[in-house]
Formats: structure tokens, C-alpha cells, sequence
């Protein structure tokens, strides 16, 4: 029956389906506030990989597409639009979960940015702090003389 899918129609759209589920499984995990680099970059790198295998399935993706194209010319109306409606649904989750990792990356690469500014910026103020510390410890500030008082703090 020349309508019928091939074999291996069945065996790549379980495959797809599955690293579909797998994914959206893995999205949907409710993300923690992390305030720890390394820990962002694993997160990163967790997300760069399910990016990675998601383009890895394209061609079977493609080749779903193409067969139910192929099978739709050939098969009865009510065959057809079931295939067509199955490889559309396929579609749609496949795109809105590729939108979402997307998101997901630039966000989590966002807040790693922020994260390491805030660092950075306390790391200077902390040294800055000290040298202040270590000035007020050894020098007698110039009190009562507030000209002077403001020229031994720009020296810190």
C-alpha cells in the first residue's frame, strides 16, 4: 500500500519525539537563582548541548516533512491530514522549544554578565575599602581642617 509511511517514518519520528519530550522535560524544570558562576557556565553548557542535539535531529525533521509531502500526493484525504496534522503538531513543539532555548541562553548569558560586573565592582570597592581602612589606621586624618581632610581622601 503505496500510502503507508515507510519504516523508518516511524522509527525517526519516535526518535525526534523523544528528544523532543526529553527536552521540553529539561526546560521545564523550575530554574533556581544562582549566584555562583561556575555553576551558570554548567547550566550554559547544559543548554548549549540540548541546542546542539536538537540540530543534530534537523535532518530526520526534515525527512518527516518531506515524507508526509510525498505520502499526502499518494494517500487518501483522511490518511493524509492525519500525517499532516501529526508532523504539524511535531513542528510546532519543535519550534516553540528551540524559541525557548534560545531564551534561555541569551537570559542565563545576561545574568552571567551581571554577575560577574557586580563581582568585579565589589571585589574593587572591598580593595578600596581596605586601602581606606589601612589610611585611617596609620595617618591621623586632618580633622577640624576639612580642605585637608578631603585631600588625604583623594590620595586613597
Amino acid at each position: 500500500f503505496d500510502s503507508l509511511p515507510p519504516a523508518r517514518y516511524k522509527e525517526t519520528m519516535d526518535t525526534i519525539l523523544v528528544r523532543i519530550q526529553q527536552s521540553e522535560t529539561k526546560l521545564s524544570m523550575p530554574q533556581v537563582v544562582v549566584t555562583e558562576y561556575e555553576i551558570m557556565e554548567q547550566r550554559l553548557g547544559e543548554l548549549k548541548a540540548l541546542q546542539s542535539s536538537l540540530q543534530e535531529q534537523q535532518k530526520g525533521l526534515n525527512y518527516l516533512s518531506t515524507t508526509v509531502e510525498d505520502m499526502s500526493r499518494k494517500a487518501p484525504a483522511e490518511v493524509s491530514q492525519r500525517y499532516r496534522s501529526e508532523i504539524e503538531v511535531i513542528l510546532g513543539r519543535w519550534k516553540k522549544l528551540s524559541a525557548q532555548l534560545v531564551e534561555h541562553c541569551q537570559k542565563l548569558e545576561e545574568r552571567m554578565t551581571k554577575l560577574q560586573r557586580f563581582q568585579n565592582d565589589t571585589k574593587t570597592l572591598k580593595k578600596w575599602m581596605a586601602e581606606v581602612d589601612v589610611f585611617l589606621k596609620e595617618e591621623w586624618p586632618a580633622l577640624g581642617d576639612s580642605e585637608a581632610l578631603e585631600k588625604q581622601l583623594e590620595q586613597c
